[in-house]
């Protein structure tokens, strides 16, 4: 019977704090100024975010790093930073890294 309490307390304090957490901008009654170094660094928390998911995506495998380099991953991510470089946007590097990404891993094993 306690785990049943227990089960509900805790979801009702997630949906608080949630609730809490999304909607804290909406409380003040005036403008939070932000230093001008927490702007800056919020400006490169995506970049960070997405780094910290894709890399180690790429250099690792079952929480070790690659120990050879016939991996797929390593051109496939050396082909889109290069398509990257030449044309920047979203979709050219991501076909450019699935062409080299897709034979090497399908028809080669690697």
């Amino acid at each position: 019977m306690t785990d049943g309490w227990l089960g509900a307390a805790t979801i009702l304090g997630l949906a608080v704090v949630t609730f809490v957490a999304r909607n804290f901008f909406l409380f003040p009654d005036r403008e939070v100024k932000i230093p001008a170094w927490l702007q800056r660094g919020l400006k490169v928390a995506p970049l960070a975010a997405l780094a910290a998911v894709v890399v180690p995506e790429v250099l690792m495998t079952q929480g070790k790093l690659i120990a050879t380099w016939q991996d797929a991953r390593l051109p496939a991510v050396a082909a889109a930073s290069l398509f990257y470089l030449w044309r920047p946007g979203v979709l050219g590097p991501l076909l450019a890294g699935l062409a080299v990404f897709l034979p090497l891993r399908l028809l080669w094993g690697w």
